[in-house]
């Protein structure tokens, strides 16, 4: 008897476990009129403010292609909704979810978190389950070489930041190739960059002069403006984040080195015409997106017609991040439609295929799954007395103001 009671107790329990595994995938894949995506964002820890900004990005697309007539998959019209999980920043918390969204939740198709770390912590996951996602917020080189068959990402890369540079560079030569000087701090981001730009010159058949590396505390590069000053390069290209953007602008002005052209990361992210003011007119900073570039779409018009839309709905001017998750979902839209499929496997193989364009940029994927349809844009810092901004200056094509080149030696500002 105690035998049998002991028996039942288990059976009742099991049951319920499996009660509990089969209830997962009713909140995923397709049910209804609804396609389900899975997320993890950062929305507590240090890439809470970014993850916030990707989360209402995220949001936005989906309230505005539900209302705009929703995906269209055999003759049906199916809706967007996005199961998140807070990944509270931590690359390992991510990890987890990950798997909880898959094989708790049932979800079949993923959107990326926030960082490229966190994107790092969730590929491998999502590749082993043959679970497409399409990221946005992960720009680390070393993504598109692990031979991923299931990633997709929207954004450019971090080896194509400032490729944009140099490419603009040779065409104010006419052009003819030119002499670089680099300037590069040692973390994986900017030897990204680096890998950029050392390709970008062979590709253009120009010249690298100085290859130096910033010191660790960002504070002093006067070494290598004193080679700058004594080797006179068609361009300087610098990438150190935001305090070695600031260190290059101070000494810069204070040295009165002239060149040319000089082209940063990170500079809009340090408010650089803000706190430098006219000593950092001229100075090109790379960015993924800019409300003023003329990139369109039926969902969003142009970037200027989603500034005002994500403002209205946020209250507060829409940074790339949240640019670059709204343009994921237009392409998770499209390729279910060309699919006309919810196998996993026909809308990785129309992910493959992407060719578009969204307000955000054009996107087509490489067999890596990198974007290599979207240059990086260069903002120039211009100045009206004491008022600076940044104005768009490339690419070309999608510019939005024309470029101040050579930059005007110090003796004649």
């Amino acid at each position: 008897m105690l035998k049998k009671k002991k028996f039942l107790i288990t059976l009742v329990m099991g049951v319920a476990v499996i009660g509990l595994l089969v209830s997962g995938p009713v909140w995923a894949k397709v049910e209804g009129d609804t396609i389900f995506l899975g997320a993890a964002v950062s929305l507590t820890g240090k890439y809470s403010i970014n993850g916030e900004h990707t989360k209402n990005g995220y949001e936005l697309a989906v309230k505005r292609i539900n209302k705009m007539g929703g995906v269209k998959v055999g003759g049906k019209s199916y809706k967007f909704k996005i199961i998140y999980y807070d990944d509270e920043s931590n690359s390992g918390r991510a990890a987890q979810l990950a798997e909880r969204l898959i094989k708790q939740d049932g979800v079949k198709f993923m959107l990326g978190p926030y960082s490229s770390g966190l994107t790092k912590a969730i590929a491998p996951i999502t590749e082993e389950n043959k679970i497409p996602m399409v990221e946005a917020n992960g720009a680390s080189r070393s993504l598109f070489t692990k031979g991923y068959r299931y990633l997709f990402a929207v954004l450019s890369a971090a080896n194509q930041y400032l490729e944009v540079a140099i490419d603009l560079a040779v065409e104010k030569n006419g052009g003819k190739p030119v002499t670089i000087a680099m300037a590069f701090e040692q973390d994986a981001f900017s030897q990204d960059v680096r890998l950029g730009v050392v390709d970008a010159a062979k590709r253009t058949g120009s010249k690298i002069i100085i290859d130096d590396k910033l010191p660790k505390d960002l504070n002093d590069m006067a070494a290598i403006l004193s080679k700058v000053k004594a080797t006179k390069p068609d361009v300087l290209v610098v990438s150190g984040h935001g305090k070695g953007a600031l260190t290059a602008i101070r000494q810069i002005s204070e040295m009165k080195v002239d060149v040319p052209m000089l082209a940063m990361t990170h500079c809009d992210a340090t408010k650089l015409a803000k706190q430098h003011g006219k000593k950092a007119e001229y100075a090109l900073c790379a960015a993924q997106w800019h409300k003023t570039l003329s990139y369109k779409d039926e969902y969003f018009g142009d970037g200027m017609k989603y500034d005002k839309d994500f403002s209205a709905e946020y209250g507060y001017a829409p940074p790339y991040q949240a640019a670059e998750s709204s343009a994921a979902l237009l392409v998770y839209k499209d390729a279910f439609e060309r699919a006309n499929s919810f196998d996993r496997e026909k809308v990785r193989d129309a992910l493959e295929e992407t060719f578009m364009q969204t307000f955000y940029g054009n996107i087509k994927f490489s067999p890596q799954g990198q974007n290599i349809a979207k240059p990086m844009v260069l903002f120039q810092v211009r100045c009206e007395g004491d008022k600076c901004e940044n104005r768009v200056v490339a690419p070309t094509k999608w510019a939005s103001a024309e470029l101040v080149h050579p930059t005007p030696k110090w003796s004649e500002r």
